[in-house]
């Protein structure tokens, strides 16, 4: 990717050093990549944004790939990863007052915080796979997981630090990028203890056209060095974020929103998500919300399953705020 003009550097940012991918010049687009995912994940939207006369800017998240791994499990709150954010902007962009947002995944998760954290940081949002997610003052979140999707569901089975690690590190890092990277399986995923994903670890995973060995090797050598800890970490932190977070219970999104999804999403395909997308849980939140897009036949990985499709959503969003 360095010979198609991406430049790299790190930034010192809230105590970490955190490292860039950046192209293009003109209004800022902070791209956030999500679980098990890196700056590299907006590979395809780093190029078509910037020749459209955008500055695409799309860091590794603290925890992930070059950028720095507090060892603390609790140092991957929402408060930390959003002020990550909000320092890079002051350091790279101290004359863009505000800027686009592009953001999948956990990615999404994080942006949802900045955008109610600090909206006058974002001058709109477009947010890939994960709808916000009102915060429920009645009950934690990983309580709730349990009890609709029991122990062994994947979100439940990365809390105890140490464990899920052990057992990813004896079916390998490439493998683990492998199944998680071509998960089709609109239902939720279960990870049974030593019953990986479900298929003997030495069963062919065939490639999707869309992603290439040598791509998963540049994802597998980054989390070869840095483990899965710090991404896992972020699961780790559901609870105390649904802590932190009370003084914003029912406390609406002011930022223009476009929320793409893909039908094959397990996430999309959670019990509720498509009521609350569809029937006005969600505009209720993000009163801004100006479109939804479902991709039909696309799964959870969806900018890089269908690069060209998202940049040009992207685009017609985002030249409308300037």
């Amino acid at each position: 990717m360095e010979s198609e003009g991406i430049e790299h550097r790190t930034v010192q940012v809230n105590g970490i050093n955190m490292h860039v991918a950046e192209k293009g010049h003109g209004p800022l687009i902070l791209f956030i990549h999500g679980f098990p995912d890196l700056w590299y994940s907006w590979r395809h939207q780093i190029l078509a944004l910037s020749a459209l006369g955008y500055r695409t800017v799309a860091p590794d998240l603290r925890g992930y790939g070059d950028t720095d791994a507090p060892a603390s499990p609790s140092s991957y709150t929402c408060l930390h990863v959003v002020g990550d954010l909000v320092a890079l902007l002051d350091a790279i962009a101290p004359d863009q007052e505000q800027v686009f947002v592009v953001a999948h995944d956990w990615g999404s998760i994080i942006a949802w915080y900045l955008c109610l954290f600090r909206p006058d940081r974002v001058k709109a949002l477009v947010s890939l796979s994960v709808a916000f997610s009102p915060r429920n003052p009645q009950r934690k979140i990983i309580k709730s997981l349990q009890a609709v999707y029991g122990d062994d569901y994947y979100i439940c089975r990365f809390q105890e630090p140490g464990v899920i690690e052990a057992e990813f590190a004896q079916m390998g890092t490439t493998r683990i990028l492998k199944e998680f990277l071509t998960y089709r399986n609109p239902g939720p995923l279960f990870l049974p203890k030593g019953k990986g994903f479900g298929r003997p670890t030495d069963a062919p995973i065939v490639l999707p056209s869309w992603l290439s060995e040598d791509e998963v090797n540049y994802y597998a050598t980054k989390f070869e060095k840095t483990g899965f800890t710090g991404g896992i970490n972020y699961y780790r932190n559901l609870d105390l974020n649904w802590e932190l977070t009370t003084a914003w219970t029912g406390a609406q999104v002011k930022v223009p929103v476009k929320f793409i999804v893909g039908d094959q999403d397990l996430v999309y395909n959670s019990p509720g998500a498509k009521d609350f997308i569809h029937k006005g849980g969600f505009k209720k939140y993000a009163p801004l919300l100006e479109q939804v897009v479902v991709m039909e036949g696309v799964a959870h990985f969806l900018q890089q399953e269908k690069p060209d499709e998202i940049n040009t959503h992207i685009h017609d969003f985002i030249k409308k705020f300037h």
